[in-house]
């Protein structure tokens, strides 16, 4: 370990005061090679770093944690859309033509899309119908 101390305190500068640090010796020997190399003080060097690393106005740092064995991901999110619904209701049927449902029941009820009336309401395969939309 080395010590690290930033005694450098001008009169005039009252808003400096001492930092002592213990480094591990690999640490501070990049240090000091940093401020050789960029012909900084390590007080400029340390001051820039911790300008640059901490500020106030920077967002949190998120940490991600993978799980590879359970195909999870913690600390992130990611939207999967639900499957398209093979049967669908004739509102369902008229979002997917973007017509109005009366739209839809009218071709229904003429037998020109193909659907099926199941219990008193109106169902569709969603493969016939973008069949039929194809070659309409």
């Amino acid at each position: 370990m080395v010590i690290l101390a930033s005694c450098y305190r001008d009169i005039t500068m009252s808003d400096r005061r001492p930092l002592f640090v213990r480094l591990p010796t690999a640490a501070a020997d990049k240090l000091d090679r940093a401020a050789f190399e960029l012909k900084v003080s390590k007080q400029e060097l340390v001051t820039d770093l911790v300008a640059n690393h901490l500020q106030a106005t920077a967002p949190p740092r998120r940490v991600t944690v993978e799980l590879p064995e359970e195909g999870l991901t913690v600390g992130r999110h990611e939207f999967r859309p639900a499957p398209a619904p093979e049967v669908l209701t004739l509102e369902d049927a008229a979002a997917l033509l973007q017509v109005e449902p009366a739209v839809v029941a009218e071709l229904a009820e003429a037998g020109e899309l193909p659907g099926r009336r199941v219990g008193g309401v109106w169902r569709f395969a969603r493969g016939a119908v973008l069949a039929w939309l194809a070659h309409a």
